[in-house]
């Protein structure tokens, strides 16, 4: 399941500080700051998808995610992949690689990349 790019924004605030109070993420939230309401409403259809959980202290929820930013984003780019360059991580290597503004120095750190992979996979 995938969240829309503002809940994903939530998302970023919670996987960053691990364990949050609604109060807690509207004074992190980037201007233009949404209502309370907004959040809260936010919040409530991420714990329905199964993002995030919740401890009740009081009144107050303490938010937590349930599940790890980086399975998230893998999950994401792996339908990317799938979806637009027919299941071929190459195509999306050559895609990026081609079509992007990297420089030479971040081609360079890239290609060492690559070469420490494969050194791996020889072993």
């Amino acid at each position: 399941m995938r969240l829309t790019k503002t809940e994903e924004n939530l998302m970023n605030i919670i996987w960053k500080n691990k364990k949050i109070f609604l109060k807690e993420i509207l004074d992190l939230h980037a201007l233009p700051k949404p209502a309370p309401s907004t959040i809260a409403t936010l919040l409530k259809r991420m714990q329905e998808k199964g993002f995030v959980a919740y401890n009740l202290y009081g009144n107050s929820r303490q938010y937590y995610p349930l599940i790890k930013k980086s399975v998230y984003f893998t999950k994401n780019y792996t339908e990317l992949i799938k979806d637009y360059f027919q299941n071929s991580p190459l195509q999306f290597a050559s895609f990026f690689t081609t079509s992007s503004s990297l420089t030479l120095e971040e081609l360079e750190e890239l290609k060492k990349i690559i070469n420490q992979e494969i050194l791996k996979k020889k072993k």
